[in-house]
Protein backbone atom coordinates (compact mmCIF):
# COMPACT_ATOMS: atom_id res chain seq x y z
CA UNK A 1 0.00 0.00 0.00
CA UNK A 2 2.81 2.40 0.92
CA UNK A 3 4.64 1.60 -2.34
CA UNK A 4 1.50 2.36 -4.37
CA UNK A 5 1.04 5.64 -2.50
CA UNK A 6 4.69 6.57 -3.15
CA UNK A 7 4.33 5.70 -6.84
CA UNK A 8 1.22 7.89 -7.13
CA UNK A 9 2.99 10.73 -5.35
CA UNK A 10 6.00 10.48 -7.69
CA UNK A 11 3.67 10.49 -10.69
CA UNK A 12 1.80 13.56 -9.44
CA UNK A 13 4.96 15.49 -8.53
CA UNK A 14 7.38 14.47 -11.27
CA UNK A 15 5.21 12.92 -13.95
CA UNK A 16 3.21 15.78 -15.45
CA UNK A 17 6.15 18.17 -15.45
CA UNK A 18 8.44 15.69 -17.17
CA UNK A 19 5.79 14.88 -19.81
CA UNK A 20 4.40 18.40 -20.32
CA UNK A 21 5.16 20.22 -23.55
CA UNK A 22 6.99 23.47 -22.72
CA UNK A 23 5.57 26.79 -23.86
CA UNK A 24 5.83 28.04 -26.68
CA UNK A 25 6.92 24.75 -28.25
CA UNK A 26 4.70 22.17 -29.87
CA UNK A 27 5.02 18.46 -29.23
CA UNK A 28 4.14 15.43 -31.31
CA UNK A 29 4.92 12.20 -29.52
CA UNK A 30 8.61 12.31 -28.66
CA UNK A 31 9.41 15.31 -30.89
CA UNK A 32 9.58 18.79 -29.32
CA UNK A 33 9.48 21.59 -31.88
CA UNK A 34 10.68 24.95 -30.59
CA UNK A 35 11.98 26.13 -33.95
CA UNK A 36 11.30 29.63 -35.26
CA UNK A 37 9.85 30.89 -31.96
CA UNK A 38 12.36 33.78 -31.49
CA UNK A 39 13.63 32.06 -28.36
CA UNK A 40 16.59 33.69 -26.66
CA UNK A 41 18.92 32.07 -24.17
CA UNK A 42 16.86 33.69 -21.39
CA UNK A 43 13.43 32.72 -22.78
CA UNK A 44 14.27 29.14 -23.69
CA UNK A 45 12.22 26.56 -21.75
CA UNK A 46 14.01 25.38 -18.63
CA UNK A 47 13.05 21.74 -19.20
CA UNK A 48 11.75 19.41 -21.86
CA UNK A 49 9.83 16.13 -21.58
CA UNK A 50 12.17 13.39 -20.40
CA UNK A 51 11.05 11.12 -23.26
CA UNK A 52 12.13 13.60 -25.97
CA UNK A 53 14.09 11.93 -28.76
CA UNK A 54 14.03 14.82 -31.24
CA UNK A 55 14.47 18.46 -30.20
CA UNK A 56 14.13 21.26 -32.73
CA UNK A 57 15.68 24.54 -31.58
CA UNK A 58 16.77 25.90 -34.98
CA UNK A 59 16.02 29.37 -36.37
CA UNK A 60 15.76 31.14 -33.03
CA UNK A 61 17.81 33.86 -31.35
CA UNK A 62 19.85 31.56 -29.11
CA UNK A 63 23.37 32.82 -28.40
CA UNK A 64 24.16 30.21 -25.72
CA UNK A 65 22.49 27.27 -24.04
CA UNK A 66 22.08 27.32 -20.25
CA UNK A 67 24.44 24.90 -18.51
CA UNK A 68 22.79 21.50 -18.16
CA UNK A 69 19.91 22.34 -20.54
CA UNK A 70 20.25 19.06 -22.46
CA UNK A 71 21.79 16.81 -19.81
CA UNK A 72 18.51 15.26 -18.55
CA UNK A 73 17.40 14.25 -22.06
CA UNK A 74 18.82 10.74 -21.99
CA UNK A 75 16.60 9.50 -24.85
CA UNK A 76 17.68 12.30 -27.21
CA UNK A 77 18.67 11.09 -30.68
CA UNK A 78 18.54 14.30 -32.68
CA UNK A 79 18.88 18.02 -31.95
CA UNK A 80 18.52 20.76 -34.52
CA UNK A 81 20.45 23.87 -33.48
CA UNK A 82 21.34 25.62 -36.76
CA UNK A 83 20.19 29.14 -37.63
CA UNK A 84 20.96 30.67 -34.22
CA UNK A 85 23.40 33.55 -33.60
CA UNK A 86 25.81 31.64 -31.34
CA UNK A 87 28.18 33.83 -29.32
CA UNK A 88 31.45 31.93 -29.01
CA UNK A 89 32.72 33.19 -25.68
CA UNK A 90 32.80 31.42 -22.30
CA UNK A 91 29.04 30.89 -22.48
CA UNK A 92 29.46 28.49 -25.43
CA UNK A 93 31.66 26.03 -23.51
CA UNK A 94 28.66 23.97 -22.31
CA UNK A 95 27.24 23.58 -25.84
CA UNK A 96 30.70 22.80 -27.25
CA UNK A 97 31.29 20.11 -24.61
CA UNK A 98 27.79 18.65 -25.11
CA UNK A 99 28.24 18.48 -28.89
CA UNK A 100 31.62 16.77 -28.47
CA UNK A 101 30.07 14.08 -26.23
CA UNK A 102 27.54 13.06 -28.89
CA UNK A 103 28.09 9.84 -30.87
CA UNK A 104 29.68 10.22 -34.30
CA UNK A 105 26.43 9.38 -36.17
CA UNK A 106 24.55 12.24 -34.45
CA UNK A 107 24.79 15.37 -36.60
CA UNK A 108 23.62 17.93 -34.03
CA UNK A 109 26.71 20.05 -34.68
CA UNK A 110 25.86 20.78 -38.33
CA UNK A 111 25.17 24.47 -38.86
CA UNK A 112 26.07 25.38 -35.27
CA UNK A 113 28.45 28.19 -36.20
CA UNK A 114 29.73 31.23 -34.34
CA UNK A 115 28.15 34.59 -35.14
CA UNK A 116 30.46 36.48 -32.84
CA UNK A 117 33.11 37.53 -31.91
CA UNK A 118 34.37 38.59 -35.35
CA UNK A 119 37.57 36.52 -34.98
CA UNK A 120 35.50 33.30 -34.73
CA UNK A 121 32.57 34.20 -37.02
CA UNK A 122 31.58 31.27 -39.23
CA UNK A 123 33.57 28.68 -37.25
CA UNK A 124 31.82 25.48 -36.20
CA UNK A 125 31.30 25.45 -32.42
CA UNK A 126 32.22 21.79 -32.07
CA UNK A 127 35.67 22.34 -33.62
CA UNK A 128 36.67 25.36 -31.52
CA UNK A 129 39.64 24.82 -29.26
CA UNK A 130 39.29 25.68 -25.62
CA UNK A 131 42.10 28.24 -25.98
CA UNK A 132 40.22 30.06 -28.76
CA UNK A 133 37.11 30.31 -26.63
CA UNK A 134 38.95 31.35 -23.47
CA UNK A 135 40.75 34.17 -25.35
CA UNK A 136 37.36 35.82 -25.92
CA UNK A 137 36.20 35.55 -22.33
CA UNK A 138 35.79 38.67 -20.28
CA UNK A 139 35.64 37.51 -16.72
CA UNK A 140 33.61 39.94 -14.63
CA UNK A 141 35.23 38.57 -11.50
CA UNK A 142 38.66 39.66 -12.79
CA UNK A 143 37.37 43.23 -12.76
CA UNK A 144 35.91 42.60 -9.32
CA UNK A 145 39.24 41.23 -8.13
CA UNK A 146 41.05 44.31 -9.43
CA UNK A 147 38.52 46.60 -7.73
CA UNK A 148 38.88 44.60 -4.51
CA UNK A 149 42.66 44.80 -4.70
CA UNK A 150 42.47 48.57 -5.23
CA UNK A 151 40.11 48.92 -2.27
CA UNK A 152 42.40 46.77 -0.15
CA UNK A 153 45.41 48.94 -1.01
CA UNK A 154 43.46 52.09 -0.12
CA UNK A 155 42.35 50.47 3.15
CA UNK A 156 45.92 49.44 4.05
CA UNK A 157 47.25 52.93 3.24
CA UNK A 158 44.53 54.48 5.41
CA UNK A 159 45.34 52.07 8.25
CA UNK A 160 49.05 52.92 7.96
CA UNK A 161 48.25 56.66 8.02
CA UNK A 162 46.07 56.17 11.12
CA UNK A 163 48.83 54.15 12.80
CA UNK A 164 51.39 56.89 12.09
CA UNK A 165 48.97 59.54 13.40
CA UNK A 166 48.38 57.46 16.54
CA UNK A 167 52.12 57.04 17.14
CA UNK A 168 52.68 60.81 16.70
CA UNK A 169 49.81 61.52 19.09
CA UNK A 170 51.20 59.08 21.69
CA UNK A 171 54.68 60.62 21.45
CA UNK A 172 53.23 64.10 21.98
CA UNK A 173 51.07 62.83 24.83
CA UNK A 174 54.11 61.19 26.42
CA UNK A 175 56.12 64.42 26.07
CA UNK A 176 53.26 66.50 27.53
CA UNK A 177 52.91 64.01 30.40
CA UNK A 178 56.64 64.29 31.20
CA UNK A 179 56.46 68.10 31.06
CA UNK A 180 53.36 68.13 33.27
CA UNK A 181 55.02 65.77 35.75
CA UNK A 182 58.18 67.92 35.80
CA UNK A 183 56.14 71.11 36.22
CA UNK A 184 54.21 69.52 39.09
CA UNK A 185 57.41 68.36 40.75
CA UNK A 186 58.97 71.82 40.32
CA UNK A 187 55.93 73.51 41.78
CA UNK A 188 56.08 71.19 44.81
CA UNK A 189 59.81 71.76 45.25
CA UNK A 190 59.37 75.53 44.94
CA UNK A 191 56.55 75.35 47.49
CA UNK A 192 58.74 73.32 49.88
CA UNK A 193 61.50 75.93 49.71
CA UNK A 194 59.20 78.63 51.08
Amino acid sequence: MAALLLLCLLFLIGGPRSLACPHPCSCQGVQVDCSGKSLTSASMPSSFPAVTTELLLHDNLLSTLPNGALDDLTELLSVSLHGNPWTCDCGILYLRAWLRRQPAHVTSHLGVNCSSPPSLRGRSVVYLTEEEVLETCHYWYCNLALASLGSLIVFVVMQAALLVALLVFLKRFERLTREAKRTTEESFTVGDDD
